[in-house]
């Protein structure tokens, strides 16, 4: 079964580790909340990097 990453951007902090550790799948607003931009930006490996090291916990996998 394949994933794809999420993000609830309304529990995001906008403290940026995603989309500085990630920048080819997580971008961000003008206010710095981030968001998915490109779900297939890199490997799972690193996005999972990203959702272990955010500290709003609110990055997680989709079963699709």
């Amino acid at each position: 079964m394949a994933r794809k990453v999420c993000l609830d951007s309304d529990a995001c902090i906008a403290c940026g580790f995603c989309y500085d550790s990630v920048p080819d799948v997580f971008g961000s607003d003008d206010e710095g909340t981030a968001f998915v931009a490109n779900p297939d930006g890199a490997d799972e490996a690193s996005i999972q990097d990203a959702i272990d090291g955010c500290p709003a916990a609110c990055i997680f996998w989709e079963e699709t």
